[in-house]
């Protein structure tokens, strides 16, 4: 029996808007509300406004809520400092990846808290495995998925978008910090963690006020061409930007250390943590063999390489699998289709010659570079 697709606090309102509305981990979400290139070259030159309400809030308190999450998670928390986040990962026992996640810290040392973001598919999963690693600990989990709507402004004229709607320090926001502050008099936590490869702020507040907020915001960059953004065109962003999608590059099949991204696991951190030996055993197994390596692909042609495509390369013996295509989408920046792909180390070096896909049974050539695509201009 399939359920019924949960619904945003803002979904009257993106139906109001004309949105394209699309089944997404459960929940029904805009998918583009006109143009995705539009979408995609506001956040780019201008501003978007994004409803990312689906993703998951779990909030962890206690005395011991550190020693918690230093035990449920790879990173050190430890070190976060209080307005401070951490981008991290939930590890099984086996080293696999259960999701990637932001870790914000508000509570002051009397008072520990912290706000675990978890990627919408994998909320019930990551809730579930934190709950069941804090016995033991001092410490309460709590699912705040329904405490909260998720608005974000993203693009080089959200700053000032966001400052004439606030009077919170964004100047003193710093990447990865988050503050509590007063937004176009809704209360929220302004933060600053994007996702698009632009700069931005992700808005966290009481579903009630999710409206007023949006509405407020709107209003208030329409002089600066902002407009309303549906996640397609935040998969485009991402991609160009390099950022890993949890289900493409990132998996239960591959450890952090597979992923390229073994610098979140913290050996160093007191204590033991899930997954610790399994890690041991891939960080030194990435030292001795190198597992296949994230790199990006550009197309020569303009034909779109989809996840799941083998990356080939021609050689002495013929044509070869090398690798997998992980995302891949015509890129409005480049003018071009792109993809990351999880590539052998011998053909991973931008440049290396003779690298294609198999799309549908032809060889289409694609040059290799180095990730992301596009890097902002400070």
């Amino acid at each position: 029996m399939s359920t019924a697709p949960r619904l945003t606090a803002l979904d009257a309102l993106h139906r109001s808007l004309g949105a394209t509305m699309t089944d997404f981990a459960g929940w029904d979400m805009p998918l583009r509300y006109a143009s995705e290139r539009d979408e995609h070259n506001a956040v780019r030159t201008r501003a978007g406004l994004f409803d990312l309400s689906h993703m998951g809030e779990i909030t962890v308190t206690g005395p011991q809520a550190v020693d918690l999450l230093n035990f449920a998670l790879v990173g050190n928390i430890g070190t976060v400092s209080v307005g401070r986040a951490r981008y991290t990962m939930i590890c099984a026992e086996d080293g696999g990846i259960l999701d990637d996640l932001i870790v914000y810290r508000l509570g002051e040392a009397e008072a520990p808290e912290y706000l675990v973001v978890a990627n919408a598919g994998n909320a019930q999963l990551v809730l579930d495995s934190i709950t069941e690693r804090a016995g033991g600990f001092d410490a309460e989990v709590r699912d705040d998925r329904d405490a909260y709507a998720l608005l974000a402004v993203q693009g080089p004229e959200s700053p000032a978008i966001l400052a004439s709607v606030t009077d919170a320090d964004l100047d003193g926001l710093k990447y990865y910090a988050g503050l509590p502050g007063t937004v176009a008099g809704v209360p929220a936590l302004i933060a600053r963690t994007g996702y698009t490869g632009e700069d931005g702020f992700e808005l966290f507040v009481a579903p009630e006020h999710a409206e007023q907020l949006w509405r407020a915001l709107t209003e208030a960059g329409a002089s600066r061409g902002l407009i309303p953004c549906g996640l397609s065109c935040r998969d485009t962003l991402r991609l160009e930007a390099g950022m890993p999608l949890y289900g493409h590059e990132l998996t239960t099949e591959l450890t952090p250390f597979d992923a390229g991204l073994g610098r979140v696991v913290k050996f160093e951190k007191e204590g033991d943590f899930v997954g610790r030996k399994a890690l041991e055993a891939a960080a030194e197994r990435a030292e001795t063999a190198p597992p296949r390596k994230l790199v990006g692909l550009v197309a020569e042609g303009r034909r779109v390489p989809r996840a799941g495509y083998p990356v080939v390369a021609v050689g002495g013996s013929g044509v070869q699998v090398v690798g997998e295509v992980t995302s891949g989408a015509p890129s409005p920046t480049l003018g071009r289709p792109i993809a990351m792909a999880y590539v052998d180390a011998a053909h991973a070096t931008p440049g290396a010659e003779g690298v294609g896909v198999d799309i549908r049974g032809t060889h289409e050539p694609y040059e290799v570079v180095a990730l992301p695509f596009y890097k902002r201009q400070k």
